[in-house]
């Protein structure tokens, strides 16, 4: 043992000295190169002179990024996340500076801005020659990353020899999308699990066996990643109708991916059906909107508006993050790279007159690039952390590819190229997994996917709210108004910068009047009438606006309306006078035939629940292109009924029982929730007991 422990020592040592010279090669380069950056006198010094400041300079930037950048990320955890990330290049190349002042040789100086450059490419340099050293050690690899991973956090004794979970969400990721980028060669990880050969050309050699199964499954009506996630991490979609919606007992807009609406439908969840959460036992929360009963979170909505406290450690995972110097770096300059693309890409859509297309200018550039990098890279190495730490059940959401889509299109160039790095992300996460201290089983999901089409604005030059407010005999503005993004990016930008999400007019809480309070969920409208404390019926309805509902039910871009009724308590109404009670409501005939198997009992569910709408709206859809008309300034929606955006995917081991037992698609969050509590039972884990019959109601 004593013999290993010296091997180990000499070993660091010896990787540690190789690091100290290629910085030291990396810095006498760097100033031969950079005018503004000079390792000698001005008069001019010997060789030998000039390579012993470099060699001064990287060993006190390397002793300086190692012990001081620590503590000023730890110091900085009181800036916003964002902010941050934004102050990397400034930190780093004050500590460089710093290293030259403190250099003995007496040599050394920089220009602040030529300090931030050397700084940055110092650290990648660095980071780059102790990862080629160390990953050629297994033992010393698993090491390393458990370092960057876990620094900060307490020490954990080895992980059990049972099978841990690791669940990755890929955001807005169809079950078609994904094995459509399986057959194009865009995901190989994922190819080798189902052993399906990259592209169409035939496979050279022995193809390896399956290691994974793919499994789609079916949304409720409200097909977006508050109801999904809500039900997969707490077992409960009930009374979440929307993305977005109108509590008239309360007068407050819930929107899913507002920190205090998450933390409401969270504790909702776990007061109807008395458990915690899936993640309860030794599980870990990384990047979600919901905690899962997790005791480690990280960049988690429901808790992101509390204040902070060793309870509260949504932002830890940037901390983990960002201690490292060059993790920062990396995730700046890719940070910057991406803005850039997302720019060329916009301004080449719209110089080749791209159709159908919405407005990518603003701030979108920047919360793509906080989507596509930052929320990916730093959830990635939270998860890594996980794994070498040997905890029982992970569940992380990469939101990269929703962000995207909806605004690009599922199918575009851009959303292939992040499939891409997705994909990466699960073969990193793989490879990580070999070196934790347990076995693990990767199961990767989506919570929904995406239908594309253009938006209704753009077809009909008005909105959801427009059409409504002329079938109430309300003026119409001459110009219609953009609506808000549901994206889930948009709202961890927000919780990073401590800001609330805020809906049209940033109006939480709706002053009664007469006017009806429309809101959008992708292709799924509400509207409601705040002045009325009931949910109102289709006669009451058409008692006060006569005209409402038939403009609705016939315009060419609504498929259906779901409405109470007084004589048949819910009914659904459609063009050509069609008015069927919920109660005879088939999928294979009727306004809801075209849109799929399992249609009418996700309208009945929906309509059971407490705060439903008033009017619920569904656009048209069309089975021969897949599309709909979203009544958000989306180009790949969903939320609504329609096509790819209702059959998210799961992708399971194969040494896992099946999702069914008798083949068919699961049906619902709710059972894919039960799914993953059967597979944490047979991976004998922790026993996370089933929980007893909710009531059918919530409770007050």
């Amino acid at each position: 043992m004593r013999g290993v422990r010296w091997r180990r020592i000499a070993s660091q040592i010896g990787r540690s000295v190789a690091v100290w010279v290629v910085s030291t090669l990396t810095m006498l380069l760097l100033a031969g190169l950079l005018p503004d950056f000079r390792l000698q006198a001005p008069g001019g010094d010997s060789a030998t002179r000039i390579a012993v400041t470099a060699a001064c300079g990287a060993g006190a930037f390397g002793l300086l990024s190692a012990v001081a950048w620590p503590l000023l990320v730890r110091l900085l955890l009181l800036v916003p996340a964002f902010v941050l990330g934004l102050l990397v290049f400034f930190l780093n190349g004050s500590l460089l500076l710093l290293a030259l002042h403190v250099n003995p040789s007496g040599r050394g100086e920089a220009a602040p801005e030529t300090a931030v450059i050397v700084a940055a490419v110092m650290s990648a340099v660095a980071s780059a020659t102790g990862a080629a050293l160390t990953v050629r050690d297994d033992e010393a690899y698993r090491r390393r990353l458990h370092r960057l991973a876990m620094r900060g956090s307490r020490h954990r004794p080895p992980g059990p020899s049972a099978p841990g979970l690791i669940c990755v969400q890929l955001d807005g990721v169809g079950h078609d999308v994904l094995t459509g980028a399986v057959r194009a060669g865009l995901m190989p990880t994922v190819a080798r699990w189902l052993a399906r050969p990259d592209g169409d050309e035939p496979p050279v050699g022995p193809v390896p066996p399956p290691t994974h199964r793919l499994t789609p499954w079916r949304t409720d009506w409200s097909s977006q990643t508050g109801a999904s996630q809500l039900g997969i991490l707490h077992g409960s979609t009930f009374d979440v109708p929307a993305f977005r919606w109108y509590e008239k007992d309360r007068g407050e807009v819930m929107v899913s991916n507002r920190p205090t609406s998450a933390a409401e439908l969270q504790y909702r969840a776990v007061l109807r059906t008395g458990e915690e959460g899936l993640l309860a036992v030794d599980g870990a929360s990384r990047g979600n909107l919901f905690s899962g009963g997790a005791g480690e979170q990280a960049l988690v909505l429901s808790i992101a508006a509390r204040r902070r406290s060793r309870e509260n450690r949504s932002r830890a995972g940037y901390f983990a993050y960002f201690s490292d110097p060059a993790n920062a770096v990396r995730t700046a300059l890719s940070f910057v790279a991406e803005v850039g693309r997302e720019i060329g890409e916009s301004v080449r859509a719209r110089v080749r007159g791209q159709r159908p297309r919405v407005s990518r200018g603003g701030l979108y550039p920047f919360v793509r690039a906080f989507a596509t990098v930052v929320e990916r890279d730093v959830v990635v190495a939270a998860v890594m952390g996980d794994l070498l730490a040997g905890r029982t059940v992970v569940y992380a959401d990469l939101v990269a590819y929703d962000e995207v889509a909806h605004h690009s299109g599922p199918g575009s160039r851009d959303a292939e190229k992040v499939l891409q790095r997705l994909d990466r992300a699960l073969a990193l996460l793989e490879r990580v997994a070999e070196h934790a201290p347990r076995p693990y089983r990767i199961v990767v999901l989506s919570d929904h996917g995406q239908s594309p089409g253009e938006t209704f604005r753009a077809r009909y030059g008005l909105t959801l709210g427009d059409l409504v407010r002329a079938g109430c005999g309300l003026a119409v503005p001459r110009r219609a108004q953009r609506t808000h993004s549901g994206a889930e990016a948009r709202a961890a930008v927000r919780a990073a910068l401590r800001r609330p999400v805020e809906e049209s007019g940033g109006r939480h809480r709706p002053a009664p009047g007469s006017e009806p309070i429309v809101l959008a969920s992708g292709n799924l409208g509400l509207v409601s009438f705040p002045d009325v404390p009931h949910r109102m019926t289709k006669e009451e309805i058409d008692a006060r606006h006569p005209a409402l509902l038939t403009t609705l039910a016939h315009h060419p871009g609504i498929g259906f309306l779901l409405v109470r009724s007084e004589r048949h308590d819910g009914v659904l109404l459609a063009a050509h006078g069609a008015e069927i009670p919920l109660a005879e409501l088939t999928d294979d005939r009727g306004p809801l035939a075209r849109f799929g198997p399992g249609a009418a009992d996700a309208v009945r569910r929906t309509h059971s629940f407490p705060h439903t709408a008033d009017i619920m709206v569904n656009s048209a859809y069309e089975p021969a292109d897949g599309e709909v008309l979203a009544f958000e300034e989306q180009i790949g929606s969903h939320g609504g009924l329609g096509g790819a955006q209702s059959r998210p995917f799961l992708l399971s081991p194969l040494d896992l029982t099946a999702p069914t037992a008798d083949g068919r698609e699961p049906v619902g969050a709710e059972e894919v929730h039960q799914v993953l509590r059967r597979w944490l039972a047979e991976l004998d884990g922790p026993q996370v007991p089933l929980p007893a019959d909710a009531p059918e109601e919530r409770a007050a």
